[in-house]
């Protein structure tokens, strides 16, 4: 089988507040929407509505077992045979999956974004072509900062604390480490238009 009969499966990596997701939102809107099947690992967090809210918001989110990636990589083998998948809602406020999921179809172009697919060798020998946005751990912070009291409705002492004590440490051990498996490395991510220009150009070559 050729690569254009299989979906090409395209993994885009970096640490948090990194530009992953202006990135992939780059490639998707240049390739095409109708031609490209979106997931994002954060959808694939565990479920903790089962514990208090207290011990929720202790789970180190940054650890590759609070997420469910056997779901991932199975939704991604079901997309490459033709099915689509039904890929759930999570929400970050509650640390709870939500009853509700939604349909992503089958596409030519697999993209997969998250901070720590290229740290499990099952998932990352899904992809085809592996993308890690590299930016200053700095801007990373101020971007999480930011993100987090204005869409998840944290105060600034806990996303700090949540820095110091999972976020930064996490990146150290997993995501940092994780960079030596990418094809391409993007330097400060969604703004460098060169190496942007450059990836959409090779995918729509391998199209």
């Amino acid at each position: 089988m050729s690569k254009r009969d299989s979906p090409l499966v395209i993994g885009i990596a970096g640490g948090s507040g990194s530009g992953k997701t202006t990135v992939a939102q780059t490639i998707l809107q240049r390739v095409g929407p109708p031609r490209i099947a979106f997931l994002q690992h954060d959808s694939y967090y565990r479920d903790l509505s089962g514990l208090p809210p207290a011990r929720r918001a202790e789970v180190n989110f940054d650890h590759p077992d609070s997420l469910e990636t056997d779901l991932l990589i199975q939704h991604i083998l079901d997309l490459k045979d033709g099915r689509p998948v039904e890929v759930p809602v999570y929400d970050f406020a509650t640390h709870s999956r939500t009853a509700q999921t939604f349909t992503v179809q089958p596409r030519p172009v697999i993209l997969v974004e998250g901070i720590l697919i290229f740290a499990e060798k099952a998932l990352r020998d899904l992809f085809d072509v592996k993308i890690f946005v590299d930016t200053d751990s700095d801007i990373r912070f101020i971007r999480r900062l930011q993100r987090d009291i204005a869409e998840r409705g944290r105060t600034v002492e806990s996303v700090i604390k949540q820095y110091l004590t999972t976020v930064r440490p996490m990146h150290l051990e997993f995501v940092e480490p994780s960079k030596r498996y990418a094809d391409v490395i993007i330097p400060e991510g969604g703004f460098n238009v060169a190496a942007l220009d450059m990836v959409v150009a090779r995918i729509e070559a391998l199209l």
